[in-house]
């Protein structure tokens, strides 16, 4: 399709969109309400993202519309609408994150989703960690990660009702089942695997975990980070699991000196955690999950690679990612030296 194709076709579905988010907002304000500028955004591969201003008797208000989720469910992502009620558990708990407006219906006919805040800043982590402007966040951002992991964690588990369990046994089975569908012979993948069931570290308390707390899923300012966003993965569990997925290597874009997000090191990360959450770091606990991490974007890798070559849909943007699968490799092989 051309592009000027897929901008008739993409401002088709945003002039059907517009009506039914004037009449929800509507109803959820008690008022008459103009929605303007409705764009979708780039990324997320698993959710649409539609930006937006909506307009009432008492100004504009910039607000972002997410809808729908990856058919396939892919390492169990959340409903939207439990996504939503993870995020407004967060926010109240004190979490930097967009609030939520609203939370869709099933009469309100734009499918499953939920109406949140806006938030100004930058998320693409190459400008993060290069640009000049955010040289002083860079500084910062380590131990915010921590302050802002230990409050996720602090959440009451009473206001996540319905929230699923996602154990390290557990996980490791659907990781490991889904590599299996792809029949492919990566004896690193292998040896990991086997590593990981014979090293599940015991998990002294259970949190709320985030799922997906890395660098790119950061709303950062010059300042530093304003807002942690994409709660779809979210679940309860070990919260050393965050710390080690914010370690993989692959979401330090480059920077493999900075092993905390391609901006920080370990020992200030974990420092700061410890005196921001009361709960003592077990790096070895934190190795284990950034060795699972890597294992899982591996196989995630797998996956993107797989929707391309079997025709399911053809996209330049999943076989790039699908070649990722030899990164992963090395990384294990560097985590695992000297075991």
């Amino acid at each position: 399709m051309s592009n000027a194709s897929l901008m008739v076709a993409e401002a088709s579905t945003a002039e059907e969109l517009k009506a039914p988010l004037e009449k929800v907002l509507a109803r959820q304000w008690a008022e008459s309400v103009s929605v303007k500028g409705l764009r979708r955004l780039t990324g997320g591969a698993a959710a649409q993202t539609w930006s937006f201003i909506a307009i009432t008797a008492a100004g504009e208000q910039a607000l972002i519309f997410r809808r729908g989720h990856d058919a396939s469910q892919f390492g169990g992502a959340l409903s939207k609408s439990a996504e939503a009620s993870v995020l407004g558990a967060a926010v109240a708990a004190g979490v930097p994150a967009p609030a939520i407006i609203l939370a869709l219906s099933a009469g309100d006919g734009l499918g499953e989703g939920f109406i949140m805040r806006y938030i100004e800043g930058e998320t693409l982590p190459q400008k993060i960690l290069k640009d000049p402007r955010y040289a002083t966040a860079r500084e910062k951002m380590a131990e915010q990660c921590s302050d802002i992991l230990s409050a996720i964690h602090a959440v009451p588990l009473s206001a996540l009702s319905g929230l699923h369990r996602a154990v390290a046994a557990e996980q490791i089975a659907f990781y490991r089942h889904a590599y299996d569908g792809y029949q492919q012979e990566l004896p690193v993948f292998e040896y990991a695997f086997r590593w990981l069931a014979e090293h599940i570290p015991s998990c002294a308390e259970e949190t709320l975990v985030h799922g997906d707390f890395r660098n790119g899923n950061l709303m950062v300012g010059e300042e530093g980070i304003r807002a942690v966003l994409d709660w779809e993965l979210s679940h309860i569990g070990d919260p050393m699991e965050d710390l080690g997925w914010l370690c993989v290597n692959s979401w330090r874009f480059g920077r493999i000196d900075k092993p905390v997000g391609g901006f920080g090191d370990r020992a200030s990360l974990y420092t700061a955690y410890e005196r921001a959450s009361g709960r003592h770091v077990d790096a070895a606990a934190v190795k284990f999950w950034e060795l699972f991490g890597v294992l899982k974007w591996g196989v995630i890798c797998l996956y993107q690679c797989d929707m391309h070559m079997s025709g399911r849909e053809r996209s330049l943007e999943r076989v790039a990612i699908g070649r990722r699968v030899s990164e992963c490799e090395l990384d294990i092989l560097d985590l695992l030296r000297g075991q």
